[in-house]
């Protein structure tokens, strides 16, 4: 296949980049500096691209099988009024920008994979929740909602389309596991906010599997949750991340040092609970690699 990646940069971006290179595939990256991202993988053929303002230039689209949409920036920030607008544009307008391109490819591609997010569901408590849930409100919930809106366009376009509504990554290179790795490597972490809360996680190389099953296999189309099927609380994970380095997980991090460095609403959102299963993926066949925490760490922390 020759695959369009927005976000090819970032971490979910980079890893299914390695691995669409790695079996075979063209990839075709967008970035707002190729001169930069060039040298990192000069393998990959990268096109300029000012996501909100402009649609990816023709030439990025010529030969495109599939497109995977990764672009966004970062939620985890304080959230002012003018970070949420940043956030919300960054998705919303680089999505349409996107889409307007795809429709005016002299040959479009035949799926297009998006990426939203499980804050869909906002904190449920221990409820189980599956792609059928009724979403959430506020800006965690209504972001992805919004965002999902917005790459649904792409159903009029192209011939099939999925969404991964996204949990929390697991990853050596970042995601959840950056800012947790130094307090507990000195022994002094623990649960957050309780530890009660629901925590719904992928490891990063079952993320990057959804998204190349997603653009395989015609069967898949609509939303499909992008979590493992073994949803822990805070407190399990504290602890499971405790052995993967054999290091002490007993001392809690209460929500109010939480928003004292990133705000009120983020701290709502970290102690929210959302116990998500992936009830399509499993019922459409796709097998986990990494269904149990504990092996999800100890294989992302090598």
């Amino acid at each position: 296949m020759r695959v369009l990646v927005t976000g090819a940069s970032g971490l979910i971006g980079s890893a299914l980049c390695d691995a669409l290179l790695a079996r075979g595939d063209a990839v075709v990256g967008l970035t707002r500096d190729p001169a930069k991202a060039r040298p990192k993988n000069p393998t990959i053929s990268w096109h300029a691209w000012q996501a909100t303002t402009e649609r990816p230039p023709p030439e990025a689209l010529d030969g495109v099988d599939g497109v995977v949409n990764l672009v966004g920036e970062e939620v985890n920030q304080r959230l002012t009024e003018k970070a949420k607008l940043r956030i919300r544009e960054s998705r919303l307008l680089s999505t349409r920008n996107l889409l307007q391109a795809i429709e005016s490819a002299d040959q479009r591609p035949k799926v297009f994979v998006g990426q939203s997010a499980i804050g869909y569901y906002g904190d449920r408590g221990a409820k189980i929740l599956d792609e059928e849930s009724q979403p959430a409100e506020g800006f965690m919930a209504e972001l992805p909602r919004e965002w999902e809106a917005a790459e649904r366009e792409a159903e009029g376009i192209v011939t099939r389309v999925v969404i991964l509504r996204t949990g929390l990554v697991l990853s050596k290179d970042g995601g959840l596991l950056g800012p947790l790795l130094l307090p507990f490597k000195l022994g002094v972490g623990g649960p957050r906010a309780g530890g009660d809360q629901y925590m719904s996680w992928i490891h990063i190389d079952d993320e990057v599997g959804l998204l190349l099953w997603a653009l395989d296999d015609d069967d898949v189309s609509g939303v499909i949750n992008a979590t493992a099927p073994t949803p822990v609380t805070n407190r399990e994970f504290s602890k499971a991340l405790g052995r993967a380095l054999h290091r002490p997980a007993v001392f809690p991090v209460p929500k109010a040092a939480v928003a004292a460095l990133r705000g009120r609403e983020l701290a709502d959102a970290v102690a929210g609970s959302a116990r998500v299963l992936p009830r399509r993926a499993l019922d459409l066949g796709y097998e986990f690699r990494y269904p149990e925490v504990d092996g999800a760490l100890r294989a992302a922390l090598r």
